[in-house]
């Protein structure tokens, strides 16, 4: 039988508990938990900051993180003026907590999308404005425009070479985490052309909120990446669906794109694999 979750009143409770303990100066708490909009679910983590005035007095001995309960796994993660402790208790909670110093606030206010403020007795918090809107999506420029489609047709012939030399990671590498990253942002770019600036989240978790339902389906379906023929399927597919949704934005927007480098770097594409497939056919043959 599983361990109970605590609640997240047993959370925050604990979490300013152990701060009184600690002396800290302030406690906040940014993330999802303090979206009264946002989806209530399980895995959402308690984002919280404690401003400290050494940083060193709590990272020599860090025997006090054993009074947030048992871990299964934890990361260190040492920033500038900053220290992360992400940790995923036995009960399933989770606590993203950093340690910051107290002169420099605003290096954690500007990595975070608005917070609440738990506890702050000499109003360390107030000379901050949040930066609510850090995941918001503006308006493309023309400049903006103009390097996405540079960048999507110049790594897609990045994606060919992987598959021809028939190096699946190599490939699936550059289509998803460069062109296919492109594409999202012109389908962000589309949202905000017909709504004005939108929020779409952290790695465009909320862009499909405000698309077509079989919008997703389409690019959900670009996600295969099983083997080098299916690879080579999404590559084709992300081409087509990047240039039908390149040109729809220019024209809306009254942007310059060149049909002309998509569709040459369409047919390089197409010459090299149908290339490919023919050895592959030779190969087998022999």
């Amino acid at each position: 039988m599983g361990i109970e979750m605590r609640t997240e009143t047993e959370m925050l409770d604990l979490i300013l508990q152990i701060a009184k303990t600690l002396q800290v100066k302030a406690v906040a708490m940014s993330g999802s938990r303090t979206n009264p909009k946002a989806p209530k679910d399980e895995f959402q983590d308690y984002d919280v900051v404690y401003v400290v005035d050494d940083l060193d007095n709590l990272t020599s001995d860090l025997s006090w993180l054993d009074y947030f309960g048992k871990r299964i796994i934890e990361q260190e993660v040492v920033l500038d003026h900053r220290r992360l402790y992400l940790m995923l208790f036995e009960d399933g909670n989770r606590i993203d907590l950093t340690l910051c110093l107290k002169d420099h606030i605003q290096e954690w206010v500007d990595s975070e999308a608005g917070f609440t403020v738990l506890e702050d007795p000499e109003h360390l918090f107030e000379p901050y404005s949040q930066n609510l809107e850090r995941y918001w999506t503006s308006p493309a420029s023309a400049i903006d425009f103009e390097k996405a489609c540079n960048e999507f047709w110049w790594v897609s012939a990045y994606v060919v070479k992987g598959i021809c030399r028939k190096q699946l990671l190599y490939a699936t590498d550059h289509l998803y985490g460069i062109c296919q990253q492109e594409l999202l942002k012109v389908l962000a770019w589309q949202v905000v052309s017909d709504r004005g600036k939108v929020n779409i989240g952290k790695n465009y978790k909320h862009l499909f909120n405000y698309l077509p339902a079989e919008k997703e389906k389409e690019f959900s379906n670009l996600l295969d990446f099983s083997s080098l023929d299916k690879i080579t399927q999404s590559l084709f597919a992300t081409m087509e669906l990047f240039h039908q949704e390149a040109q729809s934005l220019a024209q809306k927007m009254g942007f310059n794109y060149d049909k002309e480098v998509a569709e040459k770097m369409i047919q390089y594409a197409e010459e090299r694999l149908s290339n490919h497939q023919l050895n592959k056919v030779y190969n087998l043959k022999d």
